[in-house]
């Protein structure tokens, strides 16, 4: 019988993969109608034209048979919410007949096992995990572990038992997902165990997992051998343990060198991201929130949800590259939504977010991708997922960084005849800065030169084997321009080393180049330090100095790989640009000033045309400038002559939005030659004042007060204060509908420590007529 859709009518084989989604959906979340967000996914993977997103929109009526389709074999890719019994409690050895213990001779008491201490505090102290919010045993592999067994009398030289460890639906031993733990001469798997002591009816068994094991959450039985079989502890969901990757571990392949960089790249829950433009760098906090509760469990229904295998999780390459995809929901139902737009009606602006942990809770709460993410929204969570299974990872910030063009080394801005500039012909952009993460890690799969800082982008941008992910991409390989090595190495090439040629295009839509910048992309490129709140400049890591040998053989070598440059014959020209601009706070007057160098022997008569306008991070200008100068001047030779113009605020500020800045274009013509500049301008913004009050102490009230007064002379409209610390304060959003010239908000929050230690508190103010304002706070937590 041919089953149809209800809604759009379609047949199944039309609706194939949307049914899939819909009946994992609906055994996962105990729902037999299925979910919205898996109808809306249903319509995205439909085979068939988009009209299937259309029809196929949310709706409860729409009823699917959990068994219209499966696939022929099932590969285990569920860890969590494991609710079925894994064995009997005994089960008979190959042979036996008798499915009860068989009756031991007189006199002698079988071994059985009445209690089970994990050591948790014992544990989480050696392998670095104790700050991890759970009830449950978190530890790393490759190190060992101590668990307590208490048993009905003590443990005898010839009482054979065994640990056992399973993940996953389904564990078989030789997908590694259940792993037997011998402690006597007979042979076990790949973990190790032995008797560390003795002491009455207790015994002290060491147990190290394998530096390659299977990352996520196991559970413990242990067996005891009863002489026709095995009898088997009951499940005990207190016993499970986290097993995480292990950056102190020489033989686990995210084994980071020294201490400094483990305490930064795996145990910092707060971190700085890099925004503004390459002149002006500004900075906004982030609080990863890696060790909050539920933020663990909710890095590991990702890969449940997007159903990576459960025997891919213990191999760094393939785990970093599908979280890389995970993270965005363009293709497989990942984290996060991305908008680029100015409404963000439907969900959260990326600029109010502060931090991960509200993301990640959010979408294993619901099950649905979390609206909305930006660049640095997308690499913020991805660091989170990163550190919070113990791979070391970074959050990296690329000023002047180049998008669209293709692979190739070729970012060119046109301009029309007339010298103003063609945005409806330029297709490729740069942006004013783009984030994305480095992961720590030996590639295994290359030569060992390509070990350590990999390229990882969550933001969807290309397909790489066919779906929207980026890297892992040595970071050296980008640097020596070695672009044959996996993976994605020659799309981050191209965003850190593009040529940005000036084109003129005639009423023919011929075009012609007149100005290439060798130095405009990938002009500068940040990272946190790992000694404090201050940046790193990990230019060096990506490039050679411009214009070095090493500069010259590294851009030769990545044309051998197919991106191709821009080799044209520009003409050399003695009149050149520069534009300077004062930037003080949002609301003052902004002083621009235009300097035309003439480096030739005769005098020049200068055609000039400016425009300024609002441009959002992403290089994306305003179609409409606020601000058109067309002037002239004379330069006299070997001198400059300088342009001053005094933009007021009532000019600017009824145009800016979020993460938006000025862009001042500048195009000069003379009878035989021009010349073009184009400069991004971010404005300061009025603080917020914090101050806290109480007792820095873990449990003890204590108290933080936000006040901001809107110096502008123009109301601010949809702000939003929004706070959160890791180990402090949960997330806390607060709306004001208007802030009117010289209006004040304040807002006191009381709030309990969780943590000891250096606490971060991260507080940011969002409003929909001007850039975020941000502000951290540093206080040392007493135990």
């Amino acid at each position: 019988m041919e089953r149809f859709c209800l809604l759009c009518w379609k047949n199944q084989w039309t609706c194939l993969f949307g049914a899939c989604i819909i009946d994992c959906w609906s055994e996962k979340r105990g729902d037999p109608h299925g979910n919205q967000w898996a109808l809306v996914l249903a319509g995205f993977l439909a085979w068939d034209n988009v009209s299937s997103l259309i029809c196929c929109v949310p709706q409860r009526s729409f009823v699917m048979s959990r068994k219209s389709f499966r696939f022929a074999s099932k590969v285990p890719n569920k860890n969590l919410h494991i609710d079925h019994d894994d064995f009997r409690e005994f089960e008979p050895f190959e042979g036996e007949t008798d499915f009860i213990p068989r009756s031991v001779p007189a006199g002698t008491e079988p071994l059985t096992v009445v209690g089970i201490d994990m050591l948790k505090d014992f544990n989480e102290a050696k392998h670095y995990t104790s700050e991890y919010m759970t009830n449950l045993l978190v530890v790393r592999r490759g190190q060992q572990f101590i668990i307590n067994l208490t048993c009905n009398r003590p443990v005898m030289p010839q009482d054979d038992f065994q640990m056992e460890f399973l993940i996953g639906a389904d564990p078989a031993a030789n997908k590694d997902s259940l792993v037997v733990v011998t402690f006597g001469n007979r042979r076990g798997a790949s973990w190790t165990g032995k008797i560390l002591g003795k002491k009455n009816n207790v015994v002290s068994l060491g147990i190290t997992a394998h530096p390659k094991a299977i990352v996520g959450l196991y559970r413990i039985y242990v067996a005891v051998s009863v002489g026709n079989g095995m009898q088997r502890t009951e499940k005990d969901p207190n016993t499970n343990i986290y097993m995480l990757f292990n950056p102190w571990c020489p033989d686990d392949d995210v084994f980071y060198p020294d201490d400094a960089g483990r305490m930064e790249y795996v145990l910092n829950s707060t971190g700085l991201i890099y925004q503004g433009t390459a002149e002006q760098v500004g900075e906004r906090g982030w609080v990863y929130g890696q060790f909050e509760e539920g933020v663990l469990d909710a890095c590991i229904y990702i890969m449940d949800a997007c159903r990576m295998p459960i025997s891919n999780r213990g191999d760094i390459i393939t785990m970093v590259r599908s979280a890389s995809a995970l993270i965005n929901s363009q293709d497989d139902n990942g984290v996060l939504i991305g908008n680029w737009s100015n409404d963000f009606s439907m969900g959260t602006p990326p600029t109010t977010w502060t931090g991960s942990a509200k993301i990640l809770l959010q979408y294993h709460s619901t099950g649905a991708p979390v609206s909305f993410a930006q660049c640095w929204v997308y690499a913020g969570v991805l660091n989170t997922f990163l550190r919070c299974l113990g791979i070391p990872s970074r959050l990296i910030t690329n000023f002047n960084s180049a998008h669209d063009n293709t692979g190739n080394l070729k970012t060119e801005l046109i301009f029309k005849a007339d010298g103003t500039p063609d945005r409806r012909n330029t297709r490729d952009s740069i942006w004013n800065y783009h984030c994305w993460n480095e992961a720590y890690m030996k590639r295994v799969d290359l030569p060992p030169k390509y070990s350590g800082w990999q390229v990882v982008d969550a933001t969807p941008q290309e397909t790489s084997d066919g779906y929207f992910r980026c890297g892992p991409a040595p970071v050296i390989a980008i640097k020596n321009g070695e672009l044959c090595h996996p993976f994605d190495c020659s799309f981050v090439f191209a965003e850190v080393n593009s040529d940005l040629i000036h084109m003129k295009i005639d009423r023919y839509g011929n075009m012609t180049p007149f100005k290439v910048d060798k130095t405009y992309v990938g002009k500068l490129i940040y990272t946190k330090s790992m000694t404090g709140w201050g940046p790193e400049d990990i230019t060096g890591t990506y490039k050679y100095p411009e214009g070095s040998s090493e500069d010259q053989k590294t851009m030769d070598l990545a044309e051998q790989y197919g991106c191709s440059r821009d080799h044209s014959d520009y003409p050399t020209s003695k009149l050149s640009i520069n534009i300077s601009a004062q930037a003080g706070f949002a609301g003052e007057p902004l002083k621009i000033a235009l300097a035309f160098h003439n480096q030739g022997d005769l005098m020049k008569s200068v055609k000039a045309h400016m425009e300024i306008s609002v441009t959002y991070y992403t290089g994306v200008v305003s179609s409409d400038p606020f601000k058109i100068e067309d002037f002239s001047l004379y330069v006299e030779p070997y001198q400059s002559s300088i342009k001053v113009f005094d933009i007021p605020p009532q000019e600017y500020m009824s145009h800016l939005g979020p993460n938006s800045s000025l862009e001042i274009s500048v195009i000069g013509q003379t009878d035989n030659e021009e010349v073009s500049e184009v400069k991004s301008v971010s404005l300061k913004l009025p603080p917020l004042n914090v101050t806290l009050s109480g007792r820095p102490q873990v449990n003890s009230d204590m108290f933080v007060i936000v006040s901001f007064t809107n110096t502008l002379n123009f109301p601010l409209t949809g702000a939003k204060l929004a706070m959160e610390g890791a180990g402090l304060l949960e997330t806390q959003v607060y709306n004001y509908r208007t802030i009117p010239p010289m209006g004040k908000i304040s807002r006191k929050v009381g709030f309990r420590p969780q943590k000891p230690g250096l606490r971060t508190l991260l507080l940011v103010l969002d409003c929909e007529n001007l850039p975020d304002v941000t502000t951290m706070l540093e206080v040392k937590m007493m135990p």
